[in-house]
């Protein structure tokens, strides 16, 4: 296992990523996420608030070319879910939650973005609060088969028991390239632990100067729900 900064910082490009785990403390749940970009389309974003979750919005309105990629909410709540993911597939899962369906069959619905040659990988978590003190979480990621534009790879992570001092972290790309190489393998081990500032900080310098964009952390108390939340932007 590693911490954020020795797994984030030696790649340049990530993309976004979505964190998931149990503090050390085994008191609190904690969700991150964060997005980089290369285009100033991309970069030309910060995070906020947006009810209870937060949404994507251009920093500077003049300067939005295409949004239907870019503008989104990361981050919805329905009921003890907080749902987080990278595009408008938050809103799909919501739905489906509202209509007593699954994480699992939202996604079914959905493929990765039609962005080619990237053809960007949709990744998507859910945090449950189960009972007092316990919680469960699970990853997603939807990915081209092998570039493919017609081929869809659908993989879940489910996580019953966490680990007090654990998460997973699942991001978009391998690292940079052309085509961008998409992510590989299972969601990464890495530690999660200190207070809800510090965690911040250390996310967000683990990530790559040049093209890190924005940050949003939030640590969800496993028995009164109550949450502390960090949005850390670029321009800002």
């Amino acid at each position: 296992m590693k911490t954020p900064h020795t797994y984030l910082s030696p790649n340049p490009y990530p993309g976004r990523g979505i964190l998931l785990g149990l503090h050390s403390d085994a008191a609190h749940a904690v969700v991150a996420y964060f997005i980089m970009g290369r285009s100033e389309n991309s970069r030309n974003r910060i995070f906020v608030t947006e009810g209870s979750g937060i949404r994507t919005q251009a920093y500077d309105p003049a300067k939005l070319v295409d949004p239907s990629l870019v503008i989104y909410a990361p981050v919805r709540i329905y009921g003890g879910n907080t749902i987080v993911t990278n595009g408008d597939q938050t809103d799909t899962i919501w739905e489906f939650l509202s209509e007593g369906k699954t994480f699992e069959a939202a996604l079914r619905t959905r493929t990765f973005e039609p962005d080619a040659p990237n053809f960007t990988p949709r990744i998507s978590g859910i945090v449950t609060k189960t009972a007092l003190r316990s919680i469960t979480y699970k990853l997603s990621i939807l990915k081209s088969d092998e570039g493919r534009d017609y081929a869809c790879q659908r993989f879940f992570y489910e996580y019953d028991t966490p680990i007090a001092g654990e998460g997973h972290l699942i991001h978009t790309y391998r690292t940079d390239g052309t085509p961008i190489p998409a992510f590989a393998g299972e969601p990464a081990r890495v530690a999660v632990s200190g207070s809800v500032d510090a965690f911040s900080k250390t996310l967000w310098n683990a990530l790559n100067t040049e093209n890190r964009v924005a940050l949003f952390v939030r640590y969800i108390s496993v028995t009164t729900g109550e949450t502390q939340t960090r949005i850390i932007n670029r321009w800002q």
